[in-house]
């Protein structure tokens, strides 16, 4: 008999923990979020979309900005998974080393911009939560410390994959039919855009 009340007991605690937990999500996290989600989607509206396509367009003409300026753009104003699609205006060569960036990038975002990826904030969260216990005066620098290294990180997680995909090309034969994936970027073909052989 003790034994089910104790699964009993147990059983309705770990409801009762949960719904504790929420409960903490609903007035703490979830008001945060939807302002910074609120605050983010009237900054995009108010630069205008042109705008904004064409600053990323420019951060991905050089390899440090494709892999620091854009990442970081994408991520904080789309959020994930939505950043991703900034990969549409990249040649398609650069696509797997900006989706690599990108998605190493939306851990450390959520530093300082939890809506950036706020399924998974339990990752900050967890990293932050001994700090908090122990100085939680160096809560804001831990944050500080954890947002840079992810761009360092970021970087050079873009430049490897780079590296990666030009040898792949190069050893798959597949050379012609990326010079002719450039051709169609230099003209204007972004993907999903309409082409000769179909869909880019």
């Amino acid at each position: 008999m003790e034994v089910i009340t104790w699964i009993a007991e147990n059983f309705i605690g770990l409801f009762n923990a949960s719904a504790e937990s929420l409960m903490g999500l609903i007035t703490g996290i979830l008001p945060l979020l939807l302002v910074l989600l609120t605050a983010m989607y009237a900054v995009t509206t108010w630069i205008g979309e042109e705008r904004v396509t064409r600053a990323v367009r420019w951060a991905g003409k050089y390899a440090i900005t494709r892999y620091t300026v854009m990442p970081i753009i994408a991520v904080i104003m789309l959020t994930n998974p939505m950043a991703y699609t900034f990969g549409r205006f990249l040649p398609e060569r650069y696509k797997p080393a900006f989706y690599d960036s990108a998605v190493s990038f939306v851990h450390p975002v959520t530093a300082f911009l939890p809506h950036a990826n706020a399924g998974e904030l339990f990752v900050w969260t967890g990293i932050s939560a001994g700090v908090l216990a122990i100085a939680p005066d160096k809560y804001a620098t831990l944050a500080a410390l954890y947002f840079m290294v992810g761009i360092v990180v970021i970087f050079i997680r873009g430049i490897t994959t780079q590296w990666i995909t030009k040898v792949l090309i190069k050893r798959g034969g597949h050379e012609a039919t990326f010079a002719r994936f450039d051709e169609m970027y230099a003209e204007g073909h972004l993907q999903g855009s309409k082409t000769e052989g179909g869909v880019l």
